[in-house]
Protein backbone atom coordinates (compact mmCIF):
# COMPACT_ATOMS: atom_id res chain seq x y z
CA UNK A 1 0.00 0.00 0.00
CA UNK A 2 1.08 3.37 -0.64
CA UNK A 3 1.46 6.43 1.80
CA UNK A 4 -1.30 7.88 -0.51
CA UNK A 5 -3.49 5.37 0.55
CA UNK A 6 -3.02 5.01 4.04
CA UNK A 7 -5.68 5.60 6.44
CA UNK A 8 -6.12 6.84 10.24
CA UNK A 9 -8.92 4.64 10.96
CA UNK A 10 -10.70 5.68 14.63
CA UNK A 11 -13.53 3.43 15.11
CA UNK A 12 -15.99 3.57 18.24
CA UNK A 13 -17.62 1.26 19.90
CA UNK A 14 -21.78 1.41 20.90
CA UNK A 15 -23.89 1.06 24.30
CA UNK A 16 -22.32 -1.91 26.45
CA UNK A 17 -19.79 -2.26 23.84
CA UNK A 18 -16.26 -1.22 24.45
CA UNK A 19 -13.32 -1.15 21.93
CA UNK A 20 -12.75 -4.52 22.15
CA UNK A 21 -15.63 -5.29 19.88
CA UNK A 22 -13.70 -3.73 17.09
CA UNK A 23 -10.22 -5.81 17.23
CA UNK A 24 -11.26 -8.26 14.44
CA UNK A 25 -11.41 -5.48 11.97
CA UNK A 26 -9.14 -3.55 13.24
CA UNK A 27 -6.43 -6.17 12.96
CA UNK A 28 -7.36 -7.00 9.25
CA UNK A 29 -7.22 -3.20 8.58
CA UNK A 30 -4.00 -3.10 9.98
CA UNK A 31 -2.86 -5.75 8.01
CA UNK A 32 -3.36 -4.01 4.96
CA UNK A 33 -1.04 -1.04 5.90
CA UNK A 34 -3.88 1.19 8.04
CA UNK A 35 -3.40 3.04 11.03
CA UNK A 36 -6.05 1.77 13.33
CA UNK A 37 -7.50 2.50 17.05
CA UNK A 38 -10.25 1.37 19.01
CA UNK A 39 -10.94 3.91 22.16
CA UNK A 40 -13.00 3.00 24.89
CA UNK A 41 -15.56 5.12 26.57
CA UNK A 42 -15.11 6.18 30.00
CA UNK A 43 -17.14 3.72 32.49
CA UNK A 44 -17.40 0.91 29.81
CA UNK A 45 -14.82 -2.28 28.76
CA UNK A 46 -11.85 -2.17 30.58
CA UNK A 47 -12.83 1.43 31.93
CA UNK A 48 -15.95 0.03 33.42
CA UNK A 49 -14.37 0.71 37.14
CA UNK A 50 -15.06 4.31 36.09
CA UNK A 51 -18.49 4.52 35.92
CA UNK A 52 -19.75 7.27 38.02
CA UNK A 53 -22.83 9.57 38.14
CA UNK A 54 -20.85 12.04 36.87
CA UNK A 55 -20.13 10.05 33.29
CA UNK A 56 -21.95 11.73 30.71
CA UNK A 57 -22.34 12.27 26.62
CA UNK A 58 -20.01 15.28 27.40
CA UNK A 59 -17.26 12.79 29.02
CA UNK A 60 -17.32 10.30 25.60
CA UNK A 61 -16.98 13.49 23.08
CA UNK A 62 -14.22 14.47 25.58
CA UNK A 63 -12.76 11.22 25.86
CA UNK A 64 -12.90 10.85 21.78
CA UNK A 65 -11.32 14.32 21.56
CA UNK A 66 -8.76 13.63 23.83
CA UNK A 67 -8.04 10.23 21.94
CA UNK A 68 -7.56 12.40 18.64
CA UNK A 69 -5.24 15.14 20.21
CA UNK A 70 -2.74 12.85 22.24
CA UNK A 71 -2.59 10.30 19.67
CA UNK A 72 -1.76 13.44 17.15
CA UNK A 73 -4.36 11.67 14.19
CA UNK A 74 -5.22 13.96 11.84
CA UNK A 75 -6.79 13.45 8.58
CA UNK A 76 -8.59 10.74 10.85
CA UNK A 77 -11.63 8.38 9.64
CA UNK A 78 -13.85 8.31 12.31
CA UNK A 79 -16.07 4.94 12.27
CA UNK A 80 -18.70 5.09 14.90
CA UNK A 81 -21.20 1.91 15.39
CA UNK A 82 -24.74 2.27 16.94
CA UNK A 83 -24.60 4.60 20.17
CA UNK A 84 -21.10 5.97 19.26
CA UNK A 85 -22.40 7.49 16.17
CA UNK A 86 -23.84 10.65 18.28
CA UNK A 87 -20.43 10.15 19.63
CA UNK A 88 -18.48 10.88 16.30
CA UNK A 89 -21.10 13.26 15.05
CA UNK A 90 -19.99 15.25 18.11
CA UNK A 91 -16.45 15.00 18.41
CA UNK A 92 -16.02 16.16 14.70
CA UNK A 93 -18.08 19.61 15.18
CA UNK A 94 -15.37 20.21 17.57
CA UNK A 95 -12.65 19.15 15.64
CA UNK A 96 -12.87 19.62 12.02
CA UNK A 97 -9.03 19.96 11.52
CA UNK A 98 -8.40 16.58 12.67
CA UNK A 99 -10.89 14.02 11.03
CA UNK A 100 -11.64 13.72 6.66
CA UNK A 101 -14.64 11.41 7.10
CA UNK A 102 -17.53 9.99 8.69
CA UNK A 103 -18.60 6.52 8.76
CA UNK A 104 -21.48 5.42 10.79
CA UNK A 105 -22.52 2.04 11.32
CA UNK A 106 -25.99 0.72 12.01
CA UNK A 107 -26.04 4.23 14.18
CA UNK A 108 -27.91 7.10 15.79
CA UNK A 109 -27.72 10.40 14.41
CA UNK A 110 -27.81 13.20 16.66
CA UNK A 111 -30.39 16.32 16.48
CA UNK A 112 -28.46 19.41 18.48
CA UNK A 113 -30.42 20.26 21.59
CA UNK A 114 -31.97 16.94 21.64
CA UNK A 115 -30.88 13.98 24.05
CA UNK A 116 -30.20 10.38 22.83
CA UNK A 117 -33.02 9.02 24.22
CA UNK A 118 -35.14 12.08 22.48
CA UNK A 119 -34.35 10.46 19.21
CA UNK A 120 -35.49 6.80 20.46
CA UNK A 121 -38.93 5.42 20.35
CA UNK A 122 -40.85 6.08 23.49
CA UNK A 123 -41.20 2.64 25.16
CA UNK A 124 -37.56 1.65 24.37
CA UNK A 125 -36.62 4.38 27.04
CA UNK A 126 -39.64 3.59 29.47
CA UNK A 127 -37.68 -0.01 29.46
CA UNK A 128 -34.11 1.45 30.05
CA UNK A 129 -35.06 3.92 32.57
CA UNK A 130 -36.95 1.45 34.72
CA UNK A 131 -34.21 -0.98 34.11
CA UNK A 132 -31.15 1.81 35.10
CA UNK A 133 -33.33 2.55 38.45
CA UNK A 134 -34.20 -0.96 39.36
CA UNK A 135 -30.55 -2.87 38.43
CA UNK A 136 -28.50 0.50 39.54
CA UNK A 137 -30.65 3.25 41.20
CA UNK A 138 -30.18 5.19 37.98
CA UNK A 139 -26.42 5.28 37.18
CA UNK A 140 -26.84 2.68 34.69
CA UNK A 141 -28.53 0.46 31.44
CA UNK A 142 -28.02 -2.92 32.86
CA UNK A 143 -26.78 -5.32 29.70
CA UNK A 144 -29.69 -6.50 27.71
CA UNK A 145 -30.16 -9.68 26.18
CA UNK A 146 -27.07 -10.50 23.48
CA UNK A 147 -29.38 -11.69 20.94
CA UNK A 148 -30.62 -7.65 20.44
CA UNK A 149 -27.55 -6.98 18.41
CA UNK A 150 -28.30 -10.15 15.76
CA UNK A 151 -25.29 -12.57 16.31
CA UNK A 152 -26.56 -15.86 14.77
CA UNK A 153 -24.02 -18.35 16.51
CA UNK A 154 -23.91 -19.51 20.25
CA UNK A 155 -20.27 -19.13 20.18
CA UNK A 156 -20.58 -15.29 18.78
CA UNK A 157 -23.18 -15.03 21.37
CA UNK A 158 -21.46 -16.08 24.37
CA UNK A 159 -18.08 -14.40 23.71
CA UNK A 160 -19.75 -10.85 23.49
CA UNK A 161 -21.86 -11.63 26.32
CA UNK A 162 -18.97 -12.34 28.38
CA UNK A 163 -17.54 -8.81 27.65
CA UNK A 164 -20.59 -6.37 27.81
CA UNK A 165 -20.61 -3.84 30.25
CA UNK A 166 -23.55 -1.86 32.01
CA UNK A 167 -24.32 1.77 30.14
CA UNK A 168 -23.90 4.93 31.73
CA UNK A 169 -27.33 5.86 31.85
CA UNK A 170 -26.64 9.85 31.87
CA UNK A 171 -25.20 9.53 28.60
CA UNK A 172 -28.56 9.17 27.10
CA UNK A 173 -29.83 11.95 28.72
CA UNK A 174 -27.63 14.85 27.91
CA UNK A 175 -28.62 16.81 25.68
CA UNK A 176 -26.57 16.60 22.38
CA UNK A 177 -24.88 20.24 21.35
CA UNK A 178 -23.78 20.36 17.75
CA UNK A 179 -22.33 23.58 16.41
CA UNK A 180 -22.59 23.16 12.87
CA UNK A 181 -24.77 21.27 10.71
CA UNK A 182 -24.77 17.05 11.16
CA UNK A 183 -21.24 16.33 9.47
CA UNK A 184 -20.25 19.67 9.66
CA UNK A 185 -19.75 19.59 5.44
CA UNK A 186 -17.48 16.25 6.26
CA UNK A 187 -18.50 12.89 3.89
CA UNK A 188 -20.04 11.31 5.53
CA UNK A 189 -21.31 7.85 4.65
CA UNK A 190 -24.00 5.54 6.42
CA UNK A 191 -23.70 1.61 6.64
CA UNK A 192 -26.92 -0.74 7.48
CA UNK A 193 -27.10 -3.47 9.25
CA UNK A 194 -30.03 -5.07 7.11
CA UNK A 195 -30.26 -9.42 8.57
CA UNK A 196 -32.09 -8.54 11.07
CA UNK A 197 -32.71 -4.62 10.98
CA UNK A 198 -32.01 -3.57 14.71
CA UNK A 199 -35.03 -1.44 16.15
CA UNK A 200 -34.75 2.20 16.84
CA UNK A 201 -32.92 3.59 13.41
CA UNK A 202 -35.34 4.21 11.32
CA UNK A 203 -35.05 7.97 12.15
CA UNK A 204 -31.40 7.60 10.80
CA UNK A 205 -32.71 6.19 7.85
CA UNK A 206 -34.56 9.39 7.08
CA UNK A 207 -31.59 11.84 8.42
CA UNK A 208 -29.28 9.98 5.75
CA UNK A 209 -32.19 9.94 2.69
CA UNK A 210 -32.53 13.73 3.21
CA UNK A 211 -28.91 14.29 3.29
CA UNK A 212 -28.03 12.51 -0.06
CA UNK A 213 -25.35 10.73 2.13
CA UNK A 214 -24.36 7.52 0.29
CA UNK A 215 -26.17 3.94 1.66
CA UNK A 216 -24.67 0.57 2.17
CA UNK A 217 -26.14 -2.25 3.06
CA UNK A 218 -24.47 -5.23 5.35
CA UNK A 219 -26.59 -8.29 4.80
CA UNK A 220 -25.96 -9.09 8.51
CA UNK A 221 -26.82 -8.02 11.97
CA UNK A 222 -26.14 -4.70 13.88
CA UNK A 223 -23.42 -6.33 15.40
CA UNK A 224 -21.70 -6.83 12.04
CA UNK A 225 -17.81 -6.15 12.99
CA UNK A 226 -17.62 -8.96 15.30
CA UNK A 227 -20.61 -11.42 13.36
CA UNK A 228 -18.27 -10.14 9.51
CA UNK A 229 -15.08 -8.39 9.95
CA UNK A 230 -13.96 -9.53 6.93
CA UNK A 231 -16.83 -7.66 5.13
CA UNK A 232 -16.71 -5.27 7.83
CA UNK A 233 -13.45 -3.93 7.46
CA UNK A 234 -13.70 -4.44 3.58
CA UNK A 235 -16.77 -2.02 3.55
CA UNK A 236 -14.81 0.47 5.67
CA UNK A 237 -11.72 0.36 3.11
CA UNK A 238 -13.87 1.20 0.11
CA UNK A 239 -15.66 4.32 1.18
CA UNK A 240 -12.68 5.62 2.83
CA UNK A 241 -10.25 4.51 -0.43
CA UNK A 242 -12.80 5.50 -2.99
CA UNK A 243 -11.51 4.01 -5.96
CA UNK A 244 -12.11 0.97 -4.05
CA UNK A 245 -15.14 -0.63 -6.40
CA UNK A 246 -18.19 -0.88 -3.48
CA UNK A 247 -21.78 -2.03 -3.90
CA UNK A 248 -23.84 1.11 -3.13
CA UNK A 249 -27.80 0.93 -1.98
CA UNK A 250 -30.09 3.91 -2.21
Amino acid sequence: MSQDDRRNFVLVHGAWHGGWCWHGVAEILRRRGHFVTTPTQTGLGERSHLLSPEVDFDTFVQDLTNHLRFEKLHEAVLGGHSFGANVVAATADRLLDRVARLIFLDGFLPESGRSAFEQLPADIVRRRVLAAEESSGGLSIPIPDVALFGLKNDEQQGNVADRLTPHPLRTYQTKIRLDGPLGNGLPCDYIQCTKPRYPGTGNSLVVVHRRGWPLHELPHGHDAMLEAPVATADLLESIALPQTPHQVTY
